[in-house]
């Protein structure tokens, strides 16, 4: 009886250690936590908009240790090439957004990806918008930081009706402005 008793008492403390681990069936699918690092990347979102108020897609601004990544997705726009640039101003007044002031340019460089000074830190390459309206781009921005788009006064982004030659001071050639969002720390 006794070998019978001390068997018992083992396999009952097994199976309460093993019963209970402080979590549930449930607890152990539940999705994390949604904490990003204190120094992980940082993003900023602009909602584009054309001047009658219609959605043009969205820009992504990230934070990476040796930059700012800057994330075009556009719809709703003419086919063909456009002007895309990070303007030093946090407003998008309709209809001409000159709201959003010049191109970000805190190191006061010249315009376009050709320039033999180098360029405003918001010159970006030509965005490409298909027949279907729609149109993305990734470009790691040459200057500038996280913190400088969002300064106090904010920056915005804005795509232009034409193509950016890439050296004419201060915008390339690029024409009316025709869509335009604010960043805001997301």
């Amino acid at each position: 009886m006794r070998k019978t008793v001390g068997i018992t008492a083992v396999l009952a403390l097994g199976l309460a250690a093993c019963g209970s681990s402080g979590t549930s069936e449930e607890d152990d699918n539940a999705a994390p936590a949604a904490t990003a690092p204190a120094d992980g990347p940082r993003q900023a979102i602009a909602s584009l908009q054309t001047a009658e108020g219609e959605s043009a897609g969205s820009v992504t601004a990230s934070s990476l240790p040796d930059g700012v990544t800057i994330s075009i997705n556009a719809e709703g726009l003419p086919p063909g090439e456009h002007g895309a640039h990070v303007h030093m101003t946090g407003a998008c007044e309709a209809p001409t957004f000159e709201s959003a002031g010049g191109h970000w340019n805190p190191e006061s460089r010249s315009h376009g990806l050709e320039a033999p000074s180098g360029q405003h830190a918001g010159d970006m390459p030509n965005l490409t918008v298909g027949a279907d309206g729609t149109g993305t781009l990734e470009y790691q921005l040459a200057g500038g930081s996280f913190e400088g788009l969002l300064e106090s006064d904010g920056s915005a982004f804005v795509i232009h009706a034409d193509a950016d030659d890439q050296v004419t001071d201060p915008s390339g050639n690029s024409g009316d402005r025709i869509a335009c969002g604010v960043f805001s720390a997301g």
